[in-house]
């Protein structure tokens, strides 16, 4: 579900490597992760015999759901504590490598991509090294977070910070462009773009009892990895209050995702 190795960057655009990842966590509390993602596995289509790539397979649920329409599997995802639960779900080898820059031995007939490219931080050697691992013809499909995805988990996280002069620690992990921007990106890249979806998709955090702040301590940590451990509870606590009027409704915590999704297709490589 992660990918890594980021640049330094400036606050408040990009940060450090992600954080180590609790696989068991992870599918017992963020499970919605991969169950939302349904759509997204439909719209890759996997035919009988077809080799599909999946890049971020994060613990393996979406790559099982591929392999049981018939299509054989390659997971890869550049977290062990993931590649190990994706290996133990799959019963094959699972490879560990960086979404920036990896390698086949053999091209592929589609790579598919859920809720891990907007990790990516370095998108156009992302794009590069699908293209390369992909037959000429072949189709690469995803869903990331999209422009102003989770902007009010981010907006509470940064004024909770500030009440305490802690703002301009915070990193940012993720890059959520634009369909625009993205599909640029493709174009420029050797892929026709054949279909894009942009949407909200508000979705109920209904396995964190502590709220926005559960969310926060797994995906965001590099938000708040700066704040004194004596100081975070209360920051944390913070975060839910100011996030509150807009996320937490009839007892129920929401996370304000936008999502993108795409169709695109190798073109032939040129000389």
């Amino acid at each position: 579900m992660t990918d890594t190795a980021r640049p330094a960057a400036p606050a408040d655009q990009a940060g450090p490597a992600n954080p180590a990842w609790d696989a068991d966590r992870y599918d017992r509390q963020f499970g919605y992760v991969s169950s939302l993602a349904k759509g997204v596995v439909d719209l890759l289509d996997p035919a009988p015999g077809e080799h599909v790539l999946d890049l971020g397979c994060g613990t393996g649920e979406l790559a099982a759901e591929i392999a049981a329409r018939g299509a054989r599997v390659t997971g890869t995802d550049s977290d062990p504590a993931m590649v190990a639960a994706a290996a133990r779900r799959l019963g094959t080898e699972v490879l560990l490598a960086d979404g920036h820059d990896f390698r086949l031995a053999e091209p592929v007939d589609a790579v598919f991509s859920n809720a891990a490219l907007h990790w990516m931080t370095r998108p156009q050697e992302v794009v590069r090294s699908v293209h390369r691992a992909l037959r000429p013809g072949g189709r690469f499909v995803a869903e990331l977070g999209g422009a102003r995805n989770v902007a009010g988990i981010i907006a509470a996280v940064r004024a909770a910070l500030a009440e305490h002069g802690l703002a301009g620690g915070m990193r940012m992990p993720w890059y959520f462009p634009s369909p625009a921007e993205y599909a640029a990106l493709l174009e420029a890249n050797g892929f026709l773009v054949a279909r894009t979806e942009y949407f909200a998709r508000p979705t109920e955090l209904s396995d964190c009892p502590r709220g926005v702040a559960d969310w926060v301590a797994m995906f965001g940590s590099t938000l708040i990895d700066h704040v004194p451990a004596d100081l975070l509870p209360a920051v944390l606590d913070r975060v839910n209050e100011l996030a509150a009027p807009a996320l937490h409704r009839d007892g129920r915590w929401y996370a304000d995702y936008r999502r993108l999704r795409f169709v695109a297709v190798a073109e032939e490589r040129t000389p």
